[in-house]
């Protein structure tokens, strides 16, 4: 782009290009800065801001409720992730198959990820409510008797994240059924003359190339847990007594209850760096288990 015609194409590009930096900058970049700014203030959105320095951090850090709704967090990865890697690669290995009728259901695998997480979230409050809910009373026909899911101090996270792995396992199980059939059948036939089982192919071919897709599913599942609200909001509000209560939700309180705007602020800035950091380590220890050449 040298010359009378190189600067006309740079300003063509530029002139494309300026609408969607505008808009990062007006509605991300500006925003991110200011809720920086604010995390060090004690602002209720009404009375003039005054500095409080790190205050607001060290309060995020040592109150029970943020604590305690980080450690669910965690709680909560660690039963959806091995549950929605585990069940998203049988579902893809059987929709990787050639049988009649597989365009329809991938289809239907992929129907509750387009689905609003507020409707799902209402239609399983009512699913699992301990006395008029559907899955008591199938539960019933066999003779048990089903808890009290949302209400239960036991359950009440089993049963989010159960709700959250069937909404989710759609799209784990299209990019993972993407990343099968893009594994050359060259590979399939060789381990057949050699007289490979169907668990021989599967561990030693399908697995080690398929783990491009497994990195790109646990990163987007790790950053969407940590920003688990939605299901939390509707379906527990938190409860019971903070079992269920998310770092998200205790930000959406302080901010929009509470109106303690530089808590919410901090809080935020605390989630954003510990999705940093855990995707940083992932990003580092990819080069260990990642096989990118086919």
């Amino acid at each position: 782009m040298i010359g009378h015609n190189g600067y006309r194409k740079a300003l063509v590009v530029i002139g494309f290009l300026l609408p969607s930096l505008l808009g990062l900058l007006l509605f991300q970049f500006i925003p991110m800065l200011s809720s920086l700014a604010i995390s060090f203030t004690d602002w209720d959105l009404l009375t003039k801001a005054s500095f409080v320095g790190w205050d607001n951090y060290r309060f995020a850090l040592h109150d029970e409720q943020s604590l305690k709704s980080l450690s669910n967090i965690f709680l909560y990865i660690a039963g959806y992730l091995p549950s929605v890697l585990v069940l998203g690669l049988l579902l893809a290995s059987l929709l990787n198959r050639k049988m009649r009728g597989v365009k329809f259901y991938r289809t239907m695998v992929f129907i509750p990820v387009i689905t609003s997480w507020v409707a799902v979230s209402i239609v399983w409050r009512w699913l699992l409510n301990g006395q008029s809910g559907l899955v008591n009373y199938l539960l019933s026909l066999i003779g048990i008797q089903g808890p009290v899911w949302l209400q239960d101090f036991f359950w009440a996270m089993p049963a989010i994240i159960g709700v959250s792995v069937w909404k989710d396992l759609g799209y784990v199980t299209i990019i993972l059924l993407a990343g099968m059939q893009d594994i050359s059948e060259d590979y399939y036939e060789a381990a057949i003359i050699d007289g490979a089982s169907a668990w021989q192919k599967f561990r030693r071919i399908t697995l080690p190339l398929l783990t491009p897709s497994l990195f790109f599913v646990i990163i987007m599942s790790l950053i969407n847990g940590f920003q688990l609200f939605d299901q939390v909001m509707v379906m527990t509000n938190g409860g019971p007594a903070g079992q269920t209560s998310t770092l998200v939700q205790q930000i959406y309180m302080n901010a929009f209850q509470s109106n303690k705007m530089g808590i919410a602020s901090a809080q935020s800035w605390i989630l954003f760096l510990i999705i940093f950091l855990v995707t940083a380590v992932q990003q580092l220890l990819q080069k260990r288990w990642v096989i990118y050449d086919r």
